[in-house]
This record gives C-alpha cells, sequence and structure tokens, in this order.
C-alpha cells in the first residue's frame, strides 16, 4: 500500500533501486546532495545537478521541467553517504514564479523498480521560498528509509546548499541554476513525447555490476504510468510497517565514525533524531485529523438539509469515523518507530562508555581516567510525553562551547512544585556536584582544574565529595575578598591566552602556566558579588569557552533580578539545566520541548565517590 506522508514521517523501502517522481505544475530544478551520518555534504562532486547529472547511485535531468523522473540505486552510493537529499528550486530566469508560494504545491512520489508507488508527498506550506529539501532517503542500522522534509529556504537554493555545509554555496548554486536554464529554444517534438525518437539516447543508470541484481526489463516507454495528481483528501489506507522479522535487529556502534566512540555518539545523535521526527510526524497526523473533523463538522451544520436529522446523524457519525480511523493510522505509524527506537535503545544503552552511560551502568566499576578527551559527556536524559520511559542520552561536546546554569529556581512541573526552596536549591546544588564529577571524569588526568565559588559556606556539605577526594584546585573560596581573588585570577588567564592566540606566541607564557582547562563552579550568586565581580563574570562567560575557561552557575535568576537586564545576556549565554524534570529543552527543527532530565546518583550509591577517588589520585600522579 503507499503511504501518503506528512511532515517529519519516515517510511521503510522495500528496495534500493527507486525512482523519485515529481510533479510541480510549473518549471523546477531538480537536484539531489549526498550527505554523511550528520547529512554534510563533504564537496561539490556529492551532489547531482544539471550541470553534473550523474553521480554514483544518482542521476537527474539536465534542465528544469514541470516533471521530473529522478533514478537512485542505493547499493550503488558510497559507503561514507548515509543521506540523500531530494531538492527542488525554481528557475531564476523569470520563465516560471518566483516562490512556491504562489505556485501548486510540488508532489513527489518514491516508486519501486516495478513503478508501484511506496510513498507519496505534498509540500504543502511553502510561502517565500524559492528552493526546498522535498525528501531525503536514509540509512539506520543497515536499512533505509524515506522522510518527508518540505524544508523550505527564503535565500534560495544558494542558503539551501550553505546549510547542508557545501563549499562554495553561492557559486554552485549560480551554476546549478545557469545549467538548468536552456541554451536556445527547444524545437516541437517530431514524435510524441511518450516515446523518445532513438531508445538508445535515454539516459539511465546502469546496473551491471557484480553483486548487483540486473534492472528489470522495460515494458516500454508507456510502461510507467505519470505522476498522480495530489491528493485532495486524507490517506485511503494506512501505512504498514513491515514484519519485524524482516527488519535489521539492533546493533550497537553502526553508525559512521572512525572510533567506537564516534560511532556511538552518532548513533545517539540518529536515535534523537528519529525520535523528534517521529513524534513530530505523529502531532502533525493528530493535528490533520482534528481539523479534518472539525471542517466536516462545520460543512454539516453549514447545509440546512443536514443540519438536523437523520442525514446530518449519518455525516457526523461518519466525520467521526474518518477521525478516528487517522488516529489510528497515526498512533500505529508512531507505534512502529517507537517499538523500533526502544529496541535500539536497549541494545545502546550497556555498550555505552563511561563518559556517555547512566551513574547506574556497571561500566563505572570499572572507571579509569581516560587518556584522551571523549566527543561528549552525559549530562542527563531526554524524552517527550508520548513515551516517557524511551530515554535518549542527553550527550553536550566536549570541550564546552558554553557553559551551564543550574537553575535552583521554581520550575514549571508538578514534581517541582512539590519542593520548597530549600529542597530545590540543595538538589541543583547537588546536581551541580554530579556535572562537575562527570566532567572531570572524562577529561585526562590533570586535563581539567576546578574552581569553586561558595562565599556564604552554604554548599560546604554538597561539595564535600570535591574537596575531600583531592580533585579542586583549592579549597571553596568564601567571602566577597575570595570570590574577587579568583574571577581577577581567570580573568587574567582569559586575556593571556588571548593575546597569545592573537600573536601565535603559546609558547611565551608564564612559567608554571597551568595548561589544564578550568572550570568555574558559582554557588549562591549574586552573593558576594560586586558589581566589578559581576563585569568580570560576564567576561569570563563570553569569553572564557573559546581558550578553556568554562562556567558553571548555580543560581535561581530572580535573585539577580536587582540587576534587571544587565545579565539578560549572561543567562542567554549558559545552557539551562534544571535539578528535576523539566520540559525547557527546545527543538527548534520540529518545534516542540524535550523534558530534560538531570544525571541522579542512585539512592545509596557510592558511585560519585568512587569515581572521584580515581580522578583524585590520578591528579596526584599527574602533578607528581
Amino acid at each position: 500500500m503507499t503511504a501518503e506522508l506528512v511532515r517529519g514521517q519516515n517510511h521503510p523501502l522495500p528496495d534500493t533501486r527507486l525512482e523519485l517522481r515529481v510533479s510541480a505544475g510549473h518549471p523546477v530544478v531538480a537536484g539531489a546532495t549526498l550527505g554523511d551520518e550528520r547529512g554534510r555534504v563533504a564537496g561539490a562532486e556529492w551532489i547531482a545537478h544539471p550541470g553534473a547529472p550523474v553521480r554514483p547511485g544518482i542521476e537527474v535531468a539536465v534542465e528544469a521541467a514541470a516533471e521530473h523522473r529522478v533514478a537512485v540505486d542505493l547499493a550503488a552510493l558510497p559507503d561514507a553517504v548515509h543521506r540523500l537529499s531530494l531538492l527542488l528550486a525554481l528557475p531564476q530566469d523569470g520563465s516560471g514564479p518566483a516562490r512556491f508560494g504562489t505556485a501548486a504545491a510540488p508532489f513527489v512520489t518514491v516508486a519501486d523498480p516495478a513503478g508501484t508507488a511506496v510513498a507519496t508527498y505534498t509540500i504543502t506550506g511553502l510561502d517565500r521560498e524559492s528552493a526546498v529539501v522535498a525528501l531525503e532517503l536514509y540509512r539506520r542500522q543497515g536499512a533505509w528509509k524515506v522522510r518527508a522534509v518540505g524544508q523550505g529556504y527564503e535565500g534560495g537554493l544558494a542558503d539551501l546548499l550553505a546549510d547542508q555545509g557545501a563549499p562554495a554555496a553561492a557559486d554552485l548554486a549560480a551554476a546549478v541554476l545557469s545549467a538548468a536554464a536552456p541554451a536556445a529554444p527547444v524545437p516541437p517534438p517530431l514524435v510524441p513525447e511518450t516515446a523518445p525518437a532513438d531508445p538508445s539516447a535515454t539516459t539511465a543508470i546502469s546496473y551491471a555490476h557484480p553483486g548487483r541484481r540486473p534492472a528489470a526489463p522495460a515494458a516500454g516507454p508507456g510502461a510507467v504510468p505519470p505522476p498522480p495528481e495530489p491528493p485532495s483528501g486524507p490517506p485511503t489506507a494506512p501505512p504498514t510497517a513491515p514484519p519485524a522479522e524482516s527488519r535489521p535487529a539492533p546493533v550497537a556502534g553502526d553508525a559512521g565514525g572512525w572510533s567506537m566512540d564516534e560511532r556511538l555518539y552518532n548513533q545517539v545523535w540518529g536515535m534523537f533524531e528519529d525520535l523528534a521526527r517521529s513524534v513530530a510526524a505523529y502531532r502533525s497526523a493528530r493535528d490533520f485529523a482534528d481539523h479534518r473533523l472539525d471542517r466536516a463538522i462545520d460543512q454539516v451544520l453549514a447545509d440546512p438539509s443536514t443540519r438536523v436529522g437523520g442525514a446530518g446523524d449519518a455525516a457526523r457519525a461518519a466525520a467521526r469515523a474518518t477521525h478516528e480511523e487517522l488516529m489510528g493510522r497515526a498512533q500505529e505509524v508512531l507505534d512502529r518507530d517507537l517499538a523500533q527506537l526502544t529496541a535500539e535503545s536497549e541494545v545502546v544503552e550497556p555498550a555505552l562508555p563511561a563518559a556517555y552511560a547512566r551513574w547506574d551502568n556497571p561500566v563505572w566499576h570499572a572507571y579509569r581516567t581516560p587518556e584522551e578527551l571523549p566527543m561528549a559527556v552525559r549530562l542527563g536524559d531526554l524524552h517527550v510525553p508520548e513515551r516517557s520511559a524511551l530515554r535518549i542520552p542527553f550527550l553536550v561536546r566536549l570541550p564546552l562551547e558554553r557553559g551551564l546554569w543550574v537553575d535552583s529556581g521554581p520550575g514549571r512541573t508538578s514534581a517541582a512544585g512539590l519542593l520548597d526552596e530549600a529542597e530545590l536549591r540543595r538538589l541543583a546544588l547537588d546536581s551541580a556536584v554530579a556535572h562537575t564529577a562527570r566532567l572531570l571524569a572524562a577529561h585526562p588526568a590533570g586535563a581539567l582544574t576546578v574552581h569553586v565559588l561558595d562565599p556564604a559556606g552554604g554548599g560546604a556539605a554538597a561539595f564535600a565529595p570535591l574537596v575531600e577526594t583531592g580533585v579542586l584546585a583549592a579549597p571553596p573560596a568564601r567571602g566577597a575578598a575570595g570570590v574577587t581573588d579568583v574571577l581577577a585570577q581567570l580573568t587574567e588567564r582569559v586575556d593571556l591566552l588571548q593575546m597569545a592566540v592573537r600573536g601565535d606566541a603559546s609558547e611565551d607564557l608564564p612559567p608554571g602556566f597551568d595548561p589544564a582547562r578550568q572550570l568555574l563552579v558559582v554557588h549562591d550568586f549574586p552573593h558576594g558579588f560586586d558589581d566589578r565581580a559581576v563585569t568580570r563574570l560576564r567576561y569570563l562567560a563570553d569569553e572564557g569557552p573559546s581558550v578553556g575557561v568554562h562556567l558553571l552557575m548555580v543560581a535561581d535568576r530572580a535573585d539577580a533580578a536587582a540587576y534587571g537586564p544587565v545579565l539578560d545576556p549572561l543567562w542567554r549565554s549558559l545552557l539551562r539545566l534544571t535539578p528535576v524534570p523539566d520540559d525547557h529543552l527546545a527543538d527548534p527543527w520540529v518545534g516542540h520541548a524535550w523534558t530534560y532530565e538531570p544525571p541522579t546518583v542512585p539512592p545509596g550509591s557510592a558511585v560519585l565517590w568512587q569515581v572521584l577517588g580515581q580522578v583524585g589520585e590520578a591528579r596526584r600522579r599527574s602533578s607528581g
């Protein structure tokens, strides 16, 4: 059965040889980009377009047209390719519409070698855009899927290619559009368009390759039906998932990468993307079903002949039945995707290294300080309401690109509402200590130096694991004088390193200069801070990460309300985390918020002390 996709929805592909059909009703330029596991385009040779229509595994048309047939052989793609994106752009020669919003919505069909439609997608919602990523074919766990994208770009093809990392995107976009324009008027065809005058001149990908199945013989130019018209209503049949036994079993580390660390990181990122898009597609389908029901009921009420009586009741019942059917299909597809992701999570979670693992993972029992910095560190979990039990590791790249802020203020969730102010502050400080421990454990011995500001001394109990295991550079600084001394020391460090970088004189740093990255943990802000200290703190937050000085704030923003908007840039520059589950991490691509859950240490567990003990011992050996 044909799956009629909505934006963000994916569907399994039954074959590696496919045809992508485009019906736009007006001339469009069709192309394709080949991306790595993160969708990045390595170079111009990874783009099929009218100026270079044939690439390994892909062939596109050589000029703009209202209808296109794009031939794809996924088995012939280079091993480094994990994603193929179908691009559509409007010609800029004035021969057609200047933006998609003024023309009919493009309609795309994915067909198998026999010409049977596997999935269709109508690209709606476009306005001022002149280029769009219609859909993408992507590889997950050794199997290929299609995903409806519909991402438009008001800046045109140049912005689209730049977003995918293509080098010299503006020049390449201009060359593509120029190549698609006909060099001279084309004379009327001498034979019907459905039958080329010289069949041998029809270009196609050759499948005569060792180990690859030969292409099925064509029945003739008219054997493949023309693209169907865009659907005017909801799907007539739900998309069907392949039998469970036909799906490949999930394997930990099956993503691309040079090392297992990189492959697991990329796999977790792929799980995050799949869950985000599956949920976005489900919500979109649900909203469509609700909108269709409302529209059907409104039509019944607007017609005097069906407003009351048996005819009206039958029409309303039919509308509700259609609504339930659409909701059932959406739930079926979501359940299929969530089941697959849950199975993958059950395989991946036990295989994660310490930097990516939860505190209750047995890998911590064999922890030793690493020889080199991992790609990322786990700072909690993410989940969505549709399946709260499915947790995706929240991995943050190392070295940190921005500071962290553990918000000790009142939360928005019911869990936070049950806690008083003192308990929230205690949990926030405990969470900050756990984050600090994970950052220390992810760095090689002596590669991260930690400083603590505790002006009022209220965090002595929480900071005990850091103090007693000897992982701190000095005891927590107390009072206004201690705050001033530490901030002055780190500000001077940032100044020195910036001058050394600008002057290419890193070897001229003072003797005994600590080469390690620095982490400043600030508790009880703004107690103990004067205006100069606040200015230095903002400077460290803005300039420190680029030279290896990082900030971890434990604060309630309301406590610093007296400073007004002066501190707004500080809060915006930090990654906000919470000590209790909270749905505050926004996903700009699909537009919904993820619920963040902090990495809590199991009750009664000594794992944090054990890990910090290992870090402290390694620190003493490296400094001795």
